[in-house]
């Protein structure tokens, strides 16, 4: 099998495709504890054939003999960081493979839960490390729209929004491009207002729980072609992805996985609190000392 470890892995080295390649991928971003073994034979799996192995596939299942994947995606909530070990180890099992077996381990980089992507890159990270090969960070915006397009063909024009709490979204615009074979990125990951994300002028898809979270505030959902809720992240379509990249070269050393949260925070200090509430006080006294000065 092909290997990308070591200094070479973030040099932009292009992987032979008649190679066979066994990637494991990651997602803790969301509720789901997600994991996705892909095995591709030597040859196989040009950029269109990704709807071949469907999201949501049983565990052990194969589309074809030349692709074959297993999956984990469970509902683990906030306990990812102790189900994700044990469930790589069990489709390890079940596609009679071990760890020394893959080539690259890709990973939701984000954004997403702050301690879901520190898990998912931890374990990238640590695993590639001691096995001597790169990692392949996945945004998971860009995994929605993998996602979207796996599941309809249809959407090459993919706008990803995800509830980011907070009152806020992540969004991406994304378009795919038939003679590359790929994405190209039109809006880089975002957190905004769902009022303030920008919909394309050409018909897309909308991609993600946004739409659901945030109904009419979120007036792209309005001018969407489709809204396909069910695109979030997903170790399967993140697999696709990151096969693409990692046959391109786009992987990196596994000492220089990093989470890409794009919020670079979620909650304030005590200290922080204490002084937005004395603020707040403050202003609020100063407007009735206003008022009280224009009824003199």
């Amino acid at each position: 099998m092909a290997r990308g470890g070591g200094p070479r892995a973030g040099r932009g080295i292009t992987i032979a495709l008649m190679t066979e390649t066994v990637l494991l991928a990651l997602d803790t971003s969301t509720e789901y504890c997600s994991v996705a073994l892909l095995r591709v034979a030597a040859g196989a799996f040009s950029s269109d054939e990704g709807a071949s192995s469907p999201i949501g596939a049983e565990p052990g299942s194969g589309s074809r003999s030349e692709v074959s994947v297993w999956v984990r995606h469970e509902a683990t909530g906030a306990v990812s960081s102790t189900r994700l070990l044990p469930a790589i180890g069990e489709l390890l099992d079940e596609a009679g493979l071990t760890l020394a077996d893959c080539d690259a381990i890709a990973f939701g980089a984000g954004p997403g839960s702050f301690t879901g992507l520190r898990t998912a890159t931890g374990v990238a990270q640590g695993l590639a490390f001691g096995l001597d090969i790169p990692v392949v960070p996945v945004g998971t915006l860009l995994v929605c729209a993998e996602s979207a397009r796996l599941r309809d063909s249809a959407a090459t024009r993919v706008l990803a929004a995800l509830d980011a709490r907070m009152d806020e979204a992540y969004w991406a615009d994304y378009a795919w491009d038939a003679a590359a074979g790929d994405w190209r990125t039109l809006q880089a990951a975002s957190l905004d207002a769902p009022e303030h994300i920008v919909a394309p002028e050409a018909p897309f898809t909308l991609a993600g729980n946004a739409a659901a979270a945030f109904g009419a505030r979120l007036a792209a959902s309005a001018a969407a072609r489709t809204i396909d809720a069910e695109a979030l992240p997903h170790a399967l379509p993140l697999a696709h992805a990151a096969l693409r990249a990692y046959r391109a070269g786009r992987t990196q050393r596994a000492d220089q996985a990093a989470p890409e949260y794009v919020r670079n925070k979620v909650a304030q200090t005590t200290a922080e609190r204490l002084a937005a509430k004395a603020a707040a006080q403050g202003a609020t006294g100063a407007g009735n000392d206003e008022g009280g000065e224009g009824g003199r």
